[in-house]
């Protein structure tokens, strides 16, 4: 009796210390448990003059904090001591588990931990009572593994199994868990191959390891294998390690050592946590050999750019192959460009090219003419993250016409408009020059004052010459308006002067012979110009059918009709008809066929 309870003392001494050991992370290796002991209570100490500790370990979410976007419970640093003593104590005496699975286990379960700690008030008997807790009722050990193992809460709760508590009735999970952990994987990736690759802790003896074996023998070190299946963990299933062996063969075959596919391993896929396709790898060498890439050129690409095949396992390579083709790069400048190729960023490459592809769009550059600057200027393109068109147009003081004519000229130009290099307003030509005099002198003979903010206004908002003003002035007075109110008019809404004569003439006769309006609507209303035909058709339509019904007002103005967006006209008149909705969507199909 005497020498079990001495036992039993010795193993709560030795327990009690690592823990203390365990959760001073910082002490030196050289220090006793002895001071070990005396640097906790100085904590403690500290820990009662400025009540609850915010301090958190190694991120894990005590302080209160998330963890992986989980709550964790706020637990002071001596609470938290208490509890993962208590836990370490029960899985190791009590459900014997192996000293460094317990451990880790008790202390990489922050919010488990602090789930079991809620239920207790008093900070100062956390372990006592954790200790009564976990004896008369008996915890989810599947959950505090997985935890433990790097999965967050809303991850695992699928995978817990419903008829089962102790992790021991799963025999072949810990088996397989232990092949992981003595292979050297560490414990916290663990979760990642669990969420990935669950079959392969159902495998029988020996079957993990043979796996592993295999990789070794392909002539990956262990180094490389851990690295592989900590990222990939679905090669340990299923069919996938034969796409892998195949992928290194070819490797093999142009002149690459698997030392470099250890070097390069992470680098394509750290972004969004996503496993190799080595499927993908294999058919973009195929496809670059297919391109007119010999052995040596292809094993010298691979080497030059890895990203070329490892950012988003090649997924990345082929979509900037299929947009080159497209505008007629031929095969061997695609791979001519590749060669160019460093250490760069392929997503942003592409992204960049993108960019610049949707500039020359905007600015309404013929098709031939794109395709001609893509395929001459691939690399300088995917080297640009280009300014919008909006902001380069504005910077420079320029419209679409005057940017198309000075990329067509000098495609070399977009380099010097990347975001965050500073931009000069380019100078008007003589052209613009006398085009701007023309309109200055039109809108003085039009009652301006000269350098105003209403001249000022309109010479920004006007697109065209000033000859072609003139003549778009003359259409309203043609129509039957006074010289004096389409002055107004113009005052007030210059914007109705950028439209051609015979889309005004257009917009005019449908007002007048259309909706049966006086042409002298327009000088109350000039923004009606502004809108198209089959929008102020489908308003129309509308409140005339609502109008038979006997639900509007029979008088409402042009601008009441056409000027508020559509949800304000649906809400005011559409719905006030049960049947208002439906005749609004019949006759949207109508005036807009397509």
């Amino acid at each position: 009796m005497v020498t079990n309870h001495l036992h039993k003392l010795r193993l709560q001494s030795v327990l009690k210390w690592v823990s203390l050991d365990f959760t001073e992370s910082n002490l030196r290796s050289s220090r006793t448990s002895l001071c070990a002991i005396g640097y906790h209570i100085v904590q403690n100490l500290r820990f009662y003059r400025r009540g609850k500790s915010a301090l958190s370990e190694n991120g894990l979410g005590f302080d209160g904090g998330t963890v992986d976007g989980e709550k964790a419970a706020k637990l002071s640093r001596y609470a938290r001591q208490q509890a993962q003593a208590a836990l370490l104590d029960y899985l190791h005496s009590t459900r014997s588990f192996l000293f460094t699975d317990a451990e880790h286990m008790s202390r990489n379960a922050p919010i488990f931990l602090g789930k079991l700690v809620k239920k207790f008030k008093n900070d100062t008997e956390i372990k006592r009572s954790m200790t009564r807790l976990l004896r008369y009722h008996p915890i989810n050990e599947f959950e505090l593994f997985f935890e433990s193992i790097g999965l967050k809460p809303s991850e695992y709760s699928r995978l817990v199994p419903h008829d089962m508590m102790f992790l021991t009735e799963d025999v072949m999970l810990l088996e397989n868990y232990q092949v992981l952990c003595n292979y050297g994987i560490h414990r916290s990736n663990i979760g990642r191959i669990y969420k990935e690759a669950a079959e392969a802790f159902k495998s029988d003896n020996g079957v993990l390891e043979s796996k592993l074996q295999a990789f070794k023998e392909m002539g990956l070190n262990q180094s490389a294998i851990i690295k592989l299946v900590s990222s990939s963990p679905d090669l340990l299933i299923g069919n996938k390690r034969m796409e892998f062996f195949k992928v290194l063969e070819k490797f093999k075959s142009i002149g690459i050592e698997f030392c470099w596919f250890e070097e390069h391993l992470f680098e394509g896929n750290l972004f969004e946590g996503s496993s190799y396709n080595f499927s993908h790898m294999l058919e973009l060498l195929c496809l670059l050999g297919n391109m007119g890439c010999s052995e040596e050129q292809l094993g010298k690409l691979v080497c030059h750019c890895p990203m070329l095949l490892l950012e988003a396992s090649g997924n990345t390579a082929f979509s900037l192959i299929g947009f080159l083709l497209k505008f007629g790069s031929t095969k061997n400048e695609i791979c001519s460009m590749f060669l160019q190729f460093s250490r760069v960023q392929l997503r942003k490459f592409v992204c960049n090219l993108r960019r610049c592809y949707q500039f020359l769009v905007e600015i309404e550059m013929e098709v031939q003419e794109i395709g001609r600057i893509v395929r001459s200027h691939t690399f300088m393109l995917g080297s640009c993250y280009l300014k919008k068109t909006n902001s380069l147009s504005a910077n420079l003081s320029i419209g679409k016409k005057r940017l198309r004519g000075i990329v067509k000229e000098n495609p070399q130009i977009l380099q010097d408009w990347v975001i965050g290099s500073k931009l000069k307003r380019i100078p008007n030509t003589d052209e613009q020059l006398i085009s701007k005099t023309m309109r200055t002198k039109f809108l003085l003979d039009l009652g301006f004052v000269e350098n105003s903010n209403e001249m000022r206004k309109a010479l920004k908002v006007f697109r065209g010459k000033g000859g072609e003003l003139q003549e778009r002035f003359d259409c309203f007075v043609n129509a039957g308006l006074k010289r004096k109110d389409v002055s107004e008019m113009v005052i007030v809404a210059p914007q109705v002067l950028n439209q051609s004569e015979d889309v005004i003439r257009m917009k005019i006769d449908f007002l007048v012979n259309g909706l049966g309006y006086p042409i002298s609507s327009l000088v109350v209303f000039p923004a009606y110009l502004n809108y198209t035909i089959q929008r102020v058709k489908l308003r129309f339509s509308m409140y005339d059918w609502l109008k038979n019904q006997k639900i509007v007002e029979p008088n409402l103005s042009l601008s009441t009709i056409v000027a508020c967006g559509d949800k304000i006209f649906t809400r005011a008149y559409v719905n006030k008809h049960p049947r208002g909705s439906e005749i609004w969507q019949k006759l949207k199909k109508q005036i807009y066929p397509d």
